[in-house]
């Protein structure tokens, strides 16, 4: 027995060992950068490095929330994730009841096309999607970050609701066209609200892939009053001197609602992503 106990002993302390070690190897960098937004930019490389320094200093969040431009930059960014989040919702709701529910031609090589679209490089559609955007006239805009956006967005996002409506049982269909209902009302009366933890797992992993989009808000925008957060921390690399300090409070601002979001839904987030693995 106790060669046994040994084991488990060791088993559990090489677990705990690996889950203490991926923590700091995950929270040690955001710990140093919340960290270094509360030094002057002259003690970021300090030598030897110091986590906390006699120092601190509000003067990063100050410049960051004093600046008008600063601000502007996000309220772009929750203008167009909340509205890429929405649209995207609304559009995969639909597609995955399609899916889901019916049979029709092209069905397999339309799911094709939507998964293929996952494993596309987002940087060799940067040229295609520029000229579409200056052709249709939304170069600089909001409507042509959020179209853009959706691509990325709705492949995911129709995949796992797709998933999560076959776990649902077609009576529940079936038994709202006895009683008269369409399949509208089925959709919206009852298969929605009982995916409810599904669409919000959906329209968190959404509302992330849209605020922290980098490349796109970059080539499809030209004045600050068009830029998102992601563009707004790199403006604060100039020419000469990069303020480090700001840098690492905006990003922190900047996760915030990411995180709040996670926090509020965290239940709901987990059991959405969990429950379309049961049934494709």
């Amino acid at each position: 027995m106790a060669p046994v106990k040994a084991r488990r002993l060791l088993a559990k302390a090489g677990v705990v060992t690996g889950l203490v070690a991926g923590g700091l190897f995950a929270g040690l960098p955001v710990l140093w950068m919340l960290s270094t937004s509360f030094k002057r930019n002259g003690e970021v490389f300090a030598s030897p490095p110091q986590l906390l320094t006699e120092g601190f200093s509000l003067d990063a969040y100050r410049a960051i929330l004093g600046n008008g431009a600063q601000l502007r930059f996000f309220l772009n960014s929750y203008i167009v994730a909340f509205a890429v989040t929405i649209l995207t919702l609304l559009v995969a709701v639909l597609a995955g009841y399609a899916f889901s529910r019916f049979r029709f031609p092209f069905q397999k090589t339309i799911n094709a096309v939507i998964i293929s679209v996952q494993a596309v490089p987002p940087i060799t559609l940067v040229i295609p999607y520029f000229g579409l955007i200056v052709a249709l006239g939304l170069y600089d805009t909001y409507a042509g970050l959020i179209l853009t956006h959706m691509v990325f967005t709705l492949p995911y996002a129709i995949i796992m609701i797709t998933a999560y409506l076959n776990t649902l049982p077609k009576e529940l269909d079936e038994s709202v066209k006895v009683d008269g209902g369409s399949g509208w009302t089925a959709l919206w009366r009852i298969l929605v609200p009982v995916s409810v933890p599904g669409l919000v797992a959906v329209g968190v992993y959404t509302f992330m892939i849209s605020w922290n989009e980098y490349l796109f808000a970059l080539t499809l925008t030209r004045t600050d009053e068009m830029r998102t957060v992601p563009i707004g921390i790199q403006l604060l690399m100039g020419q000469h001197s990069y303020e480090w300090n700001q840098m690492m409070a905006m990003s922190i601002l900047g996760s915030i609602p990411v995180l709040i979001l996670f926090l509020i839904f965290q239940r709901r987030f987990i059991g959405g992503l969990t429950a379309g693995a049961v049934k494709t």
